[in-house]
């Protein structure tokens, strides 16, 4: 399987950057009033939104064909947490286009947005 590239600098992000995790949980509601609640996954759905600047030619190159080999949100990879070195093995990316920004020369900017997987 895949992993989301590093920098030169052997990290996944830059500061700042962002992480959330959040519950799928469904709520039904009958026509008496009463509701029951229940979760969809065992655990929360983690995201990260990424925003990556200063990258050199290399580093702008394998995000690029990092993102066309996954073709967006198609396909899953392999990602560690910035925050604590988890590995997360299911991941995708949670964005069909990428935009990249030219600062100076060989000097890059973007962001990307990560979301965990869950069956």
């Amino acid at each position: 399987m895949a992993s989301f590239p590093t920098l030169k600098t052997s990290a996944v992000a830059q500061y700042p950057a962002r992480r959330s995790a959040a519950f799928r949980n469904q709520t039904l509601r009958f026509v008496d009033g009463r509701e029951q609640r229940h979760r969809d996954c065992a655990g929360p759905m983690h995201r990260w939104e990424i925003t990556l600047a200063r990258l050199d030619e290399d580093e702008v190159g394998r995000l690029a064909e990092f993102f066309a080999e996954n073709e967006g949100t198609l396909g899953n990879f392999a990602f560690t947490d910035p925050w604590d070195g988890h590995i997360y093995s299911n991941c995708s990316l949670d964005m069909d286009a990428l935009e990249y920004e030219a600062v100076a020369e060989m000097c890059g900017a973007t962001s990307l947005v990560i979301r965990e997987n869950r069956a």
